[in-house]
Formats: structure tokens, C-alpha cells, sequence
């Protein structure tokens, strides 16, 4: 089926496990809802098949927040299906600020589809970041003053 690049920008709501928690039901109940053969997240998950060998393609392949920004390796098998912060030094490097707005955020992610990407530089756009398929990377995102973040940003790939 090949790799499929999605993306979110979501309410954030205390801790990016609740916040994922809260995106993963909305996306099942769009894609699934409708559907009988899954009644329940935990149902598709446990469908190693249709889970090991095609996905969703959204953020439904992402089961696990991992808060280490060490890069995930195709060789660690505990590293497919997480989503893992940006790290400090690329949040300046594409934003210039460590507290960007989710405009900035969908900014970024637009100019990284139009890019012209051949041949492609890792060090390009915000969604060269994400390196390994069956991943995630996620960006705390605020509004004006506050001092927490008012939504979580999130894009990621799942295919081969």
C-alpha cells in the first residue's frame, strides 16, 4: 500500500498521554464508528494481522508515548507504534522559539508538502524529523501567553 504521512493538531489536555488518548477516539469513531468489525479501539489493536501487515494509516498505528527524544530504530521492535517529542535544539532549529503556535506548526507542515524534496534533505523541512515509518513525533503547542501548551501537534507515518 506504501507509506502514508497524516498529521493532527489537537486540544492538549494536561499530559500528551490524555491528549493522544482523546485523538485516538475521535479518529477511531470517524474511521470506524460506522463499522461492526471493530466495536472498541482495543479491538483493532488486538488484530495483529490487519495491524501488522496494513495499518490504519493515521494516528491509530501510534500506541505508546515514549518521552525519550532518542531516535527510534528499525532494529528495536519496542520502537514501532510510539510518538516521541521533538527535541529542544530542532524545536528552535524550525520555529525559532521552544513554545511555537499551532499556525507556525500547520505552516511548517504545508511547506513541507510542497517542498520540492528531490533528492531529500533530512535537515529540509519539520517532517523530515519523523525518519522511521510506524512512528510519530510530537510538538507542544501554544497560544499567546499561556504557560501551558493549549494543543498538541503530531504527524508521523505509517507504511512501508
Amino acid at each position: 500500500m506504501g507509506a502514508s504521512w497524516w498529521e493532527y493538531v489537537t486540544a492538549y489536555e494536561g499530559s500528551v498521554e490524555k491528549s493522544l488518548e482523546t485523538l485516538h477516539r475521535q479518529v477511531f469513531d470517524k474511521l470506524y464508528g460506522h463499522d461492526d468489525m471493530y466495536g472498541c479501539l482495543d479491538g483493532l489493536w488486538a488484530d495483529e494481522e490487519f495491524m501488522g501487515e496494513e495499518g490504519t494509516h493515521s494516528i491509530l498505528d501510534i500506541q505508546r508515548v515514549v518521552h525519550s527524544t532518542t531516535a527510534p530504530t528499525p532494529l528495536r521492535v519496542e520502537d514501532y507504534g510510539t510518538l516521541r517529542p521533538l527535541t529542544h535544539e530542532r524545536l528552535l532549529h524550525h520555529f525559532g522559539t521552544v513554545r511555537p503556535t499551532p499556525v507556525r506548526f500547520s505552516e511548517l507542515l504545508d511547506h513541507a508538502r510542497t517542498a520540492d524534496r528531490l533528492p531529500p534533505d533530512p535537515e529540509e523541512t519539520l517532517l523530515d524529523e519523523c525518519r522511521m515509518r510506524w512512528t510519530g513525533v510530537y510538538v507542544l503547542l501554544y497560544a499567546g501567553d499561556q504557560a501551558e501548551p493549549a494543543h498538541l501537534g503530531i504527524f508521523g507515518y505509517s507504511g512501508d
